[in-house]
This record gives C-alpha cells, sequence and structure tokens, in this order.
C-alpha cells in the first residue's frame, strides 16, 4: 500500500508537468491511470506550441534524468507511441544544467580518497559538458598528460532507484490491465531499461568498455578509444585521455581539414560492421557528438556508457535477415524471422514475405537521403502488430544504434548507403562463420571436445557408481537394523503380555 501511495503521488506530479506541455497522450494511451490523467488534465491544461513528439520532448526534459534517459529508449519504440512521436524523441538532447565545479571536487576527492591538488595538477571547475548522469571536466595529471574527467551527479542513484521503481509499477499495471499490449512486454523492456542504468551509473563499468572496445580493434590502426586513467578512476569518477579532433558529423569541418570523407564513412560503416558482428559488443550511443576523427584521419568514440551485447545466434539471425534484405529476397527474409520464432507458427509465411517486401523495397537500392527511415518504422510496427510478433528489448538498443548509424552516413555523404557498404562484410562473414568448412571445424572441435570430455565422464560414472554401492550398503545395513528392531520389539511385546497375565492370575 505505502508504495501504491507513494508511486501514485510520484505519477501525479509527473502528470501535471505533462499537462503543462500538453503532452498527457501516452498515459492516456496506457489506460491506466485514467483519473490522476484526467485531475491533470483539468488542473494544468495548457496549450503548448509544437507536434505532440516535441511537447513530450521538453516534458520530459523538465522531469529530470532519468525521464530524459527513458525519452532517448522510447525514441526507439515506434510501436508504443507512433513514428513521428519517436524520431521527434530521438532529437531529445541529454544535457541538463550543470552542478558546481566545487560539487565535482568533493566527489572526486571522496571517490579517490586524496585531496585533488595530488590528484590533478590543473582542473577547471567549467564543465565542457552536462548531461543527464555526468558532466566532465578537462584537467592536467601530473605528469603533464591532458585528462577529461567524468563525474556523476550527486544522488545520482537513488533517483534513479526511485524513478525505476515507479517505472516498474507502470509496467506491471499495463501488462494486468491491458492484455493486448503484453505483446510489447513492458516489464522486460523496462528491466533492460534498469540494466542500461544501472551500468551507467557505475564509472568503471565504463572504463573497462572502453578498454574491451579498445582490445578487439588492437590491429585495426584507423579505429581505437581513449587511454583508461585507472589510478584516477572510480565508481563515481572516470579519467580518460583527452581527445583532440573534429566531431564525426562536421563534414565542412573534416572537409576543410583535409579529410577523406568517403574513406571516414566506410570506416565507421566497418567499425559498426566489427563490433556487432565480429565481436558482439557494440557502442549503444554513436551520435555525431560522440565519435572524433584526429589529425591523422583516425576514428576515435567516446562515452562509453551506453554499450550492448550480440550473442552468436543474434548475430546470425541478423546477418541473414540483412542479406536477404540487401538481395531482395523477401521469402528469405520471412523464412529467417519464422525460423528464429519471432513470428507465431501459425501465421502465413507467404503473406509475411509480401508485407517484408512492402517494408524493404522503400529502401534499398536507394542513396541514404532518400529513405525516410520514420515511414520503414511505422510500417514496420504495423507488420508486427498484424502478425503478432512479440517486441524483443535485446534488439532494440541496437536498433537505436542502426539508426543512428544511418543518420551519421546521411550527414557525411547523402549519396552512400552505409548498409550497403557493410554487405561485403556480412557476406564474407556468413562464409567464414556459418559456410561448410565453418560447419566442418566447427563439428571437429566439437568432436575434440567430447572425447577430451569422455575420461571425465568415464570418472564421473565410476563416482557415481561408487556412491550408488556405499547408498546401498547404508540403505541395507539400515534395513537389517530395522529388522532387528523389529524382533526386539515383537519379544518385548510378548514380555509384557505375559507378565500382565501373570499378574492377572496372581
Amino acid at each position: 500500500m505505502i508504495r501504491f501511495l507513494r508511486n501514485v503521488f510520484r505519477l501525479l506530479r509527473l502528470a501535471f508537468i505533462l499537462a503543462r506541455h500538453n503532452a498527457l497522450f501516452p498515459l492516456e494511451a496506457l489506460k491506466v491511470a485514467p483519473a490522476v490523467v484526467w485531475l491533470a488534465r483539468l488542473v494544468s491544461w495548457r496549450r503548448a506550441p509544437g507536434r505532440p513528439g516535441e511537447r513530450l520532448a521538453r516534458a520530459l526534459q523538465q522531469m529530470g534524468p532519468s525521464f530524459i534517459k527513458l525519452g532517448q529508449a522510447l525514441s526507439t519504440r515506434a510501436d508504443l507511441l507512433g513514428p513521428r512521436v519517436a524520431e521527434d524523441l530521438s532529437a531529445l538532447q541529454d544535457h541538463i544544467p550543470p552542478f558546481p565545479g566545487t560539487v565535482a571536487r568533493h566527489i572526486i576527492e571522496s571517490e579517490l580518497g586524496k585531496p585533488l591538488e595530488q590528484i590533478y595538477t590543473s582542473f577547471d571547475d567549467k564543465p565542457v559538458a552536462a548531461a543527464s548522469m555526468s558532466q566532465v571536466h578537462f584537467a592536467t595529471t601530473p605528469d603533464g598528460r591532458e585528462v577529461a574527467v567524468k563525474v556523476l551527479r550527486p544522488h545520482i542513484e537513488r533517483d534513479f532507484a526511485r524513478d525505476l521503481d515507479m517505472l516498474y509499477w507502470l509496467a506491471e499495471l499495463v501488462e494486468f490491465t491491458q492484455p493486448h499490449l503484453r505483446r510489447l512486454r513492458p516489464i522486460a523492456s523496462v528491466r533492460a531499461f534498469a540494466e542500461m542504468v544501472r551500468l551507467e551509473i557505475d564509472l568503471r563499468m565504463e572504463a573497462a568498455a572502453n578498454q574491451e572496445l579498445n582490445e578487439n580493434f588492437a590491429d585495426d590502426p584507423g579505429y581505437r578509444t581513449p587511454e583508461v586513467d585507472w589510478e584516477r578512476t572510480g565508481q563515481r569518477v572516470l579519467t580518460v585521455e583527452r581527445i583532440h579532433g573534429i566531431p564525426i558529423d562536421e563534414r565542412d569541418a573534416l572537409i576543410a581539414a583535409g579529410h577523406d570523407i568517403n574513406a571516414v564513412l566506410r570506416k565507421s560503416a566497418e567499425a559498426f560492421f566489427y563490433q556487432v558482428f565480429r565481436d558482439g559488443f557494440f557502442h549503444g550511443d554513436m551520435h555525431g557528438g560522440n565519435a572524433f576523427v584526429d589529425q591523422h584521419g583516425v576514428v576515435i568514440p567516446v562515452d562509453f556508457g551506453i554499450m550492448g551485447r550480440v550473442d552468436q545466434a543474434t548475430r546470425r539471425y541478423l546477418a541473414e535477415l540483412l542479406i536477404a534484405f540487401l538481395q531482395g529476397d523477401y521469402h528469405a527474409v520471412a523464412e529467417v524471422q519464422f525460423r528464429a520464432g519471432y513470428v507465431p507458427a501459425d501465421k502465413s509465411i507467404e503473406v509475411f514475405a509480401q508485407a517484408c517486401r512492402s517494408i524493404g523495397e522503400p529502401i534499398f537500392g536507394k542513396a541514404s537521403h532518400d529513405i525516410s527511415v520514420a515511414r520503414l518504422m511505422a510500417q514496420l510496427f504495423r507488420v508486427t502488430e498484424q502478425f503478432e510478433m512479440a517486441v524483443q528489448p535485446e534488439l532494440l538498443l541496437l536498433q537505436k544504434t542502426m539508426l543512428m548509424a544511418e543518420g551519421m552516413g546521411v550527414r557525411l555523404n547523402p549519396d552512400v548507403n552505409i548498409w550497403e557498404l557493410s554487405q561485403p562484410l556480412i557476406e564474407e562473414w556468413m562464409i567464414t562463420n556459418f559456410g561448410p568448412r565453418a560447419r566442418i571445424e566447427r563439428a571437429l572441435k566439437e568432436a575434440r571436445l567430447t572425447l577430451e570430455r569422455v575420461p571425465r565422464l568415464m570418472e564421473h560414472l565410476e563416482v557415481v557408481a561408487e556412491q550408488r554401492r556405499r547408498a546401498g550398503e547404508r540403505e541395507a545395513q539400515a534395513r537389517h537394523r530395522r529388522i532387528r528392531i523389529t524382533r526386539a520389539e515383537a519379544i518385548a511385546a510378548v514380555a509384557l503380555i505375559v507378565a500382565v497375565v501373570a499378574l492377572f492370575v496372581r
């Protein structure tokens, strides 16, 4: 009851903010708190300019860090809010006013256990960037290295825990009261969002992700990540090499600096492919401000708070799906979806292939500037609803990243389709990992592992046999004891009867 009342009051406060921006439509669509929505609209009705998605973005911005992150996550869910609203939310800026530099200094000293003067010889109190969860300051280490220092916002863990509790409560209400929305898996979606947030509020995890991505590209001279200063990194503080370069989406500046735009675009497309398909570990927030091109043309991503992982089976599914789309083989597209279990088996594969054609034909074979992502997403999610396809929350981050990669490609060269650039790499990867030779190698490896397990299996069988033999001996001894006890009880009973009879006769 306490949780219910707490969340109702919080929901009412947030509904008032939505009403002031005339953006109550998400709560109205969910139909889980009609009284709250009615009261908020009655008390706080305002006429606000802009499209619904723009008004919702402004309301989420006012609600604070958790809801800015939620809005960015919802930008991938055209199935929930519609394609135009999702597109507007994708422009939601992760920027809120910075907290004072004195507070940042205190957090650093508390986290690293030293006076700031011993950690950095210079520290700029004015942040160069302030986001919903953290802000970044430039500093210099005692050995003269220029570094960027990320510091978490004060009390961010407490605030997120409170907000996530309310989101779980809302998701539970939706699944309980709106059965037709269960295919959207609201609880699983909130769980995926919560996991992403938990990783993002531990900067040691971001440092580890930075280093793992860098190791994955150790043999690639054209792509690297900033060096991590582990000595000056903790849960609430992250120190990395300061990057000097041009943001990757600033086309004119890159051309003025003498960079080959097509080479930068190809490198970015290759890096995205290798992250997703080769490594199964990808940067999940790759907008233009999170990657730089240095003076040598090396692409350097930054900000590794949001990372995604894709297992081998999902990578194969994605590769087969993308190749089938690129080749215009829509029956193969449908077969991939059915084989993966994403489409219920009782649906028609021919009709689904026809629906896939309606998605693919407007996209592939055209330049990026001719592709309408909003129209694509609208058609895609109409198809998922029509065929009762369950939403896969684990793929939402990848979907968002693909949209960001496509947008970056458009800004660099609108006449090039980055997915067509990736097609040869995907086909080569499929042959290497799933072709005849790969299948033979995999079978031989499995056979070798099986043979290696035989001695351990024999040892295990011997141990099991010995345990069963001992268990049998213990059971036999226990049965023998029970027999002896039963005989003793019988003798005692006869003796008692004789004694009683003797007393009676006397």
